[in-house]
């Protein structure tokens, strides 16, 4: 049986450059390119004033530009913080799923006071500049600095000046409904959902119960203001031939390089394998075009930030160089002008004293990672496995293939360079008798040269892994592929290939539980931990589909009032915005 592992080549006869952008070069191909719509993205967050030492939550909504759709071409979005300079403080990747995601960061302590912008875009949006790109204004106070002229008022004029809060809403299908809105501290509040126009109102929203600020600025974008804000960004891809290009990442995370000779030369069709390492390992072939470029999607979970991209033939005395992303040019930008006035230099010290106290017992409410979708490296595979422990250990790993797995040995090369092989299995496959060589990883990591393992201590290996299905590699045929898995998992974070790179890559956010605060007999052990929460609840994608939702949350030990959103779209596109009110208040004062 043999398995084709096959490059997805999106535009092949496109140039493609190290920085992964392509040159459109024919009236043809630029056709071809506008045919793919375009995307818009919208964030709702919990902005638009943040603290350093707390997080800022968003959820990720792409959409087809054409249709206001969710839109099913990106595979990844990014998110990115920029500030008044131009400059990107930050930048997270997150995976999409139907279009929609969700994320957090941190705001650490060295960000300086300030205004800023939170960007939300994808690849393919990219190509259309800053105009089809979200941008909202957020504003971060960093109350442990002592230069704070940034943010504050430099005259009466601007101490007086007033800002305006209004916003868009719309309640006409899906309402929310309260338990009550006046109540006390570590209190439980119950909350309904209710659409009243059954179809129409099925969605996806996003629902929250935050703090409302206490310093007045202005609003964040919500659905409503969005929706008219970029009613009008293009639908397909605004460029002409002889432009650069993004490529779209339809197919997963794009990782792209180029390979050259010793003198800088590019090589054509030359084979490279990409591994990412690590438990659920990936493992991707490609080769290079015509100007020594090369690039492959990462589509699978994977737990690493690490790639080894080397080339499969060990004797090719070749140079790697990994491609990376330019930013989108922020300076055109135009940021929020928000003052702080003095009247509020009371209220960022309750707030900051509360995050540090929040900070500190931080362990006692973690959020939880989702799991992905289990990864098999063997690509459905049923692997034969022995863990050494259950067996004489010997020193090397070539003796102990001799003499504890049958399966698997060193067969000698003609080219001189010993060769690990993979026993047939001629009883389950009906295929011809062949020599050809194992693919072999330790850690996830290729190992291009079987010769040079032979003497790998084989004390540090925890099992040995073998599949006996043939496999047809960038063009060369292998028999099976060989797993050797070390006691500490870390073979990659010391492996230096020969020809080839080991490089950081950047790794998809991952998607989180959030930690739900409850108070009653079960949870006593929390009645006694500080609990200062600003946000009381945090859904980032709620599906509605049904005429009611139900849900619950708990106040925290600050008072005041707090708002409900709900914020998000139909499932025909139509943007909805609702806000509530609850007033939370200390009974023991």
């Amino acid at each position: 049986m043999k398995t084709q592992w096959i490059l997805f080549w999106v535009i092949a006869s496109l140039a493609f450059q190290v920085k992964a952008q392509y040159v459109i070069g024919s009236v043809e191909e630029l056709n071809n390119l506008k045919s793919l719509p375009q995307e818009k993205v919208y964030l709702h967050h919990t902005g638009p004033i943040v603290f350093t030492g707390e997080y800022l939550h968003y959820a990720f909504y792409c959409f087809n530009a054409q249709n206001n759709r969710a839109s099913d071409i990106s595979f990844t979005g990014y998110v990115a913080l920029v500030n008044q300079k131009g400059e990107y403080v930050l930048e997270q990747k997150v995976r999409l799923q139907n279009g929609l995601s969700h994320g957090d960061f941190f705001v650490n302590t060295d960000v300086p006071s300030g205004n800023y912008k939170l960007l939300g875009y994808t690849q393919w949006m990219k190509n259309n500049g800053l105009e089809q790109v979200f941008k909202d204004d957020l504003v971060i106070i960093n109350p442990y600095q002592q230069d704070q002229s940034q943010l504050m008022s430099t005259s009466l004029e601007e101490e007086r000046r007033v800002i305006e809060t209004t916003r868009p809403v719309d309640s006409s299908m899906v309402q929310i409904k309260l338990s009550e809105k006046r109540v006390g501290t570590r209190t439980k509040v119950s909350l309904q959902l209710v659409n009243y126009k059954a179809k129409l109102g099925h969605g996806t929203y996003t629902l929250k119960v935050r703090k409302k600020d206490e310093i007045r600025t202005g609003p964040a974008e919500n659905a409503i203001s969005y929706a008219r804000s970029y009613f009008d960004v293009k639908g397909e891809l605004d460029k002409k031939v002889g432009d650069s290009l993004f490529l779209p990442e339809q197919r997963g995370e794009l990782l792209f390089g180029k390979v050259t000779d010793p003198q800088g030369n590019p090589l054509p069709d030359a084979k490279i394998v990409v591994s990412v390492p690590g438990e659920g390992f990936l493992l991707k072939f490609a080769t290079t075009d015509a100007q020594g470029s090369f690039y492959t999607y990462l589509r699978k979970d994977y737990k690493q930030d690490r790639a080894i991209i080397q080339p499969t033939d060990h004797t090719q005395d070749v140079r790697v160089s990994f491609g990376t992303l330019p930013n989108l040019d922020a300076s055109g930008l135009v940021f929020g002008d928000f003052r702080l006035q003095s009247s509020a230099i009371e209220a960022i010290k309750k707030r900051s004293i509360y995050n540090q106290l929040e900070n500190q017992f931080f362990s006692a409410k973690p959020d939880s990672v989702l799991l992905g979708d289990p990864v098999d490296p063997f690509d459905g595979g049923i692997p034969n496995t022995i863990y050494l422990d259950d067996y004489t250990r010997f020193p090397t790993f070539q003796e102990t293939l001799v003499e504890v797995f049958n399966l698997a040995g060193y067969r000698n090369s003609s080219s001189g360079s010993d060769y690990i092989r993979i026993a047939q299995d001629f009883e389950k496959y009906t295929e011809e008798a062949n020599s050809y060589p194992a693919i072999v990883l330790i850690d996830g990591v290729y190992i291009p040269d079987h010769e040079k393992i032979k003497n790998f201590d084989a004390r540090k290996i925890e099992s040995i892994s073998t599949v006996p299905d043939q496999f047809v590699m960038a063009g060369k045929d292998y028999q099976g592929i060989m797993s050797v898995k070390t006691i500490a998992g870390d073979y990659f974070e010391e492996y230096t290939p020969e020809y080839g790179i080991n490089v950081p890559i950047k790794k998809a956010q991952p998607q989180k539980n959030y930690f739900e605060q409850r108070y009653g007999v079960e949870e006593s052990d929390q009645n006694h931990i500080p609990d200062y929460r600003r946000i009381l609840l945090w859904e980032p994608q709620v599906e509605i589909s049904d005429a009611e939702l139900q849900f619950e949350f708990y106040t925290s030990d600050l008072s005041g009032e707090f708002e409900v959103v709900l914020d998000g779209f139909t499932s025909y596109g139509k943007p909805i915005s609702v806000y509530e009110t609850i007033l939370v208040q200390d009974d023991s004062q």
